[in-house]
């Protein structure tokens, strides 16, 4: 089924690019995972569900996709500063725990509202702390190229020497006078050359829990290096894909990349690719303004901006209804909107199921309509635009089902194997499925209404429709239990 239609917004080149991979057929992809030392934040989900319908295409057009999401457990200083606290290390700190219990229970909590979120795992997903020989190594091959230093058992990249050749700041749109001009002077407070050198390995202060043995001392791998040796490991020194959220742009590609061109004198990625960030009532989230809401408190409904709980697909509808690359708002309008919409989908498709087809063709080109619906995913995964056409499949549905509008079998049989495979496959849609403990409240509300039926006709001397409901819920394995507290009931 692979054509060559896809494009993509390349965010190294800022234009839209027909998408053809290294090796025809074949995707490597990585994206850059969470750190693990808090809970995913709504934002970070909309990153991970944005590369999910990337994901989920590329394998619908036929493609066989290496896909690779590492895990940051080792931990690296707040913001990459040359000082401070490891972000695991201080999170087991206060918590008075261990580093790798902070790694595992994220780590869990974060698969956990992925697959809420009905996201597919990656192929691959490494961590940081199972990667630091390889780490090391390319540390030594940077250092031998001669675009690092080593100082006082800290290892710097050299962003001066490495711009002289290349530039440094090409994703990010960033020159590097301008990064030397917005930067403080060191004064004394850093061992670096120069204050844009980012860090390599960094020697561990006495006080550091995670640390490993290297050639230059006992510390930790920077931050940048571990994605560069996690996905040219597992993707080669030249893969197609590598996606992550705007943010990290600059500095965290843009290190990258210099890495890894550094190393191999030649481009690591063909296809730099960017979700956009997601912003709360109108304002960027952040926890220390408390504009900030966790998924779970969505779901629960146990939060201060949303007067309902929303479903996690309800949520994934939400954000696939604005392109990946569109900074998008949640709101309770547009969470109400979403909600209705993912409703009306599902319901189409419900009832398009209970649709027969005759000879007589409707007034809907079903051809047209699936033309429109790849367009619309080739044009760069433009998710709204292939909603749109789904909604007009659906209105269709609708027409036929209270209008008599005629569906002949080819109409029906496109629409029955596309729109499904269009909901489910690629936007990742699926329906809701009540929990057991859902499940059972409903059931004993509803016994509950027919005992206090069979109450009032005991009460009106209606026993025959009192032995009725009796006996009609004994033959569907439901025993009725008169006592002095009342009827009761069990389940055969």
């Amino acid at each position: 089924m692979i054509d060559n239609s896809l494009v993509v917004l390349n965010s190294l080149s800022g234009e839209k690019e027909a998408f053809k991979p290294i090796n025809p057929g074949y995707v490597g992809m990585y994206v850059c995972g969470p750190t693990v030392y808090s809970n995913v934040h709504l934002g970070n989900c909309r990153t991970f569900i944005s590369f999910d319908l990337i994901y989920r295409y590329l394998k619908h057009l036929g493609y066989k996709v290496r896909y690779v999401r590492n895990i940051t457990d080792a931990g690296h200083l707040e913001n990459d500063e040359d000082t401070g606290e490891d972000r695991i290390a201080k999170k087991a700190r206060i918590e008075k725990i261990e580093p790798m219990e902070v790694v595992q229970y994220y780590t869990v909590d974060f698969h956990q509202i992925l697959e809420k979120f009905n996201t597919l795992p990656p192929g691959i997903e490494p961590t940081a702390t199972g990667h630091i020989i390889e780490q090391i190594e390319l540390i030594k091959e940077i250092l031998k190229a001669g675009y690092a230093y080593e100082i006082n058992g800290s290892v710097y990249f050299d962003v001066l020497k490495y711009n002289e050749t290349n530039h440094y700041g090409k994703l990010s749109g960033r020159k590097i006078e301008e990064l030397i001009h917005n930067t403080r002077t060191l004064e004394g407070q850093s061992d670096k050359n120069n204050p844009q050198d980012f860090a390599l390995w960094k020697k561990a202060e006495p006080q550091h829990i995670m640390r490993w043995p290297s050639p230059w001392s006992d510390g930790f791998p920077g931050w940048h290096l571990e994605c560069t040796a996690m996905s040219t490991k597992y993707l080669g020194a030249s893969f197609d894909i590598h996606g992550g959220g705007m943010d990290l742009k600059f500095p965290h590609h843009e290190c990258e990349i210099a890495q890894a061109q550094a190393i191999h004198q030649h481009p690591p990625v063909k296809y730099w690719l960017h979700a956009n960030m997601l912003t709360l009532n109108g304002k960027k989230m952040a926890k220390s303004t408390g504009n900030n809401i966790l998924p779970l408190d969505i779901f629960t409904g146990k939060n201060d901006f949303f007067k309902k709980p929303y479903s996690p697909q309800v949520v994934r509808f939400f954000m696939l209804q604005a392109h990946y690359t569109s900074i998008l708002d949640i709101s309770e309008d547009a969470l109400e909107a979403s909600e209705k919409g993912y409703m009306r989908l599902i319901e189409g498709v419900k009832q398009l199921a209970t649709i027969t087809p005759g000879n007589e063709a409707g007034g809907f080109d079903t051809e047209m309509w699936l033309k429109k619906c790849y367009a619309a995913m080739d044009d760069d995964f433009n998710s709204p635009l292939l909603i749109a056409q789904l909604f007009d499949a659906v209105k269709y549905i609708n027409q036929v089902v209270h209008k008599g509008i005629p569906i002949s079998s080819a109409q029906w049989d496109c629409l029955n194997t596309m729109l499904a495979s269009f909901i489910h496959d690629v936007l990742g849609i699926a329906p809701e499925v009540k929990s057991s403990s859902e499940a059972e409240d409903k059931l004993s509300k509803t016994i509950g209404l027919l005992i206090a039926l069979r109450n009032k006709a005991r009460a009106n001397k209606d026993f025959a429709t009192s032995d009725q409901i009796r006996d009609q819920l004994l033959s569907y394995g439901i025993q009725l239990n008169d006592g002095k507290e009342g009827t009761q009931f069990t389940i055969k």
